[in-house]
Order: structure tokens, then C-alpha cells, then sequence
């Protein structure tokens, strides 16, 4: 098979309050990727206004519904404009456009459904120790949980082929959606392979980023809502 065109291919760029570097990131995508879809999970700060003549499509929610909602609301109207490939891509500026090619490319070789980004079979820049030890036993518990094969849990750097991203539906809004993904991978029964690619801890993201108590809450509610069923 031949690689996927870059216009087969739509990367949903979830952000909230992402406002010093959201444009970066966009200018970064747009400059190999035309279809890029922003969505603004009810940003307080100037995001709204950041995101104006960037060159990404651009999806507002009115209030803030987490990330897991702004993903299913531009993985929905990637489908619904044609997309072949949905990547999705965090707006904090952690991730790398070079790294979107090697995601898809599995995909279009029709060797795998979805494609899940891995740092720790790629690589991290400026990484916390602390972040890493956390990283490691989320990623435990969620092999045991989700019964997957996986290194890297929490990764929002993921490509999915169009008939995965309809079959899959993320109903956890807040943060939990990511594990949540990966229950709904092995339910479904999709074929996944991880690439590695590169994750930037700048001083941003690190700000920005989930702390090792956000990072427990969110593994107690999966193991809630797994023994609830």
C-alpha cells in the first residue's frame, strides 16, 4: 500500500487554556498537515483569540467539558468532513508534527487500526523523574486493567483509521479518557501497534501537567468503574 496523503489525514488538536503556545503548535502542523481541527474546551484565557487566522479549522465549546470531550467533539467532525486518518495531538506543545507521519504510516500499510504513541520506545526531553515513576505504574496498572500489551499509557498522541474512530466513543470527559481508549481498543477488538516517538516536557507543559495525586485520582475512577462494569 502507499503512504497516507497528508490531505487524508486529520489531526484534532484538543486546548485549553493553552494560550502562550497554541499557535506555535498550529504553525508547526500546518506546515505538513493541511486538515487541522482546534478545539477549544471553553478556554478562560486568550486562546480563543490565538487560535483566529492560525489556519486550523476551530471548535468552541461554550464551557469547559475536558479533554476527553474536545476529543470526541473533533474526532467527530474530522469523520464527518472525510477524514481517512484521525491523529490526535495535545495543544501544549509537548508533542512533535514530525512524529504524525510514523503514527499514520502503519494505518495506510493496513497493518494495524490504531496507531498509540510511545515515549518510553521513543524517547523524552526534560522529563521529571517524578513524572516518569508516575508514568510507569499508571502504564502497570492499565496492562492488567485493559489487558494490553503497551509501554506507554497516557499518551495523547495516538492515529486512528477512520472506521476505528467511529466504532470507538470516549464518554469520560475529563482526563480518565485516555485509559479509557484503551478499554475501548481491546473491546472492540482493534489492532494496535505503538510507535516511538518523542515527548518535550517544557516548562509550559510541566505547569500544565497532571501531578502524581491527579494521576492516582484518575487511576482509582478506572478501577471504580471497572468493578462497577
Amino acid at each position: 500500500m502507499s503512504p497516507a496523503s497528508p490531505a487524508e489525514v486529520t489531526i484534532v488538536v484538543p486546548c485549553y487554556n493553552e494560550g502562550p503556545v497554541i499557535r506555535e503548535v498550529l504553525a508547526e502542523l500546518l506546515r505538513a498537515w493541511p486538515h487541522v481541527i482546534a478545539v477549544d474546551d471553553g478556554s478562560s484565557d486568550d486562546t480563543a483569540a490565538r487560535l483566529d487566522d492560525t489556519g486550523a479549522t476551530v471548535v468552541r465549546h461554550a464551557v469547559n467539558l475536558g479533554q476527553g470531550a474536545a476529543l470526541q467533539t473533533g474526532i467527530d467532525l474530522a469523520l464527518a468532513r472525510g477524514a481517512r486518518y484521525v491523529v490526535t495531538f495535545d495543544g501544549d506543545g509537548q508533542h512533535r508534527a514530525e512524529d504524525v507521519a510514523a503514527l499514520v504510516a502503519p494505518l495506510a500499510e493496513g497493518r494495524a487500526d490504531v496507531a498509540l504513541g510511545s515515549r518510553f520506545l521513543g524517547g523524552t526531553v526534560g522529563m521529571p523523574q517524578s513524572r516518569r515513576v508516575v508514568l510507569r505504574l499508571a502504564t502497570a496498572f492499565t496492562r492488567v486493567a485493559a489487558g494490553l500489551d503497551i509501554t506507554d499509557t497516557h499518551n495523547g498522541l495516538r492515529a486512528f483509521t477512520a472506521a476505528a474512530a467511529r466504532a470507538l466513543r470516549i464518554t469520560q470527559n475529563r482526563m480518565a479518557h485516555a485509559s479509557e481508549i484503551l478499554h475501548e481498543i481491546r473491546r472492540l477488538r482493534l489492532r494496535f501497534v505503538e510507535v516511538p516517538v518523542t515527548i518535550r516536557y517544557t516548562e509550559w507543559s510541566r505547569r500544565k501537567g497532571q501531578s502524581a495525586l491527579d494521576a492516582l485520582s484518575i487511576l482509582f475512577d478506572l478501577l471504580v468503574r471497572r468493578i462497577m462494569g
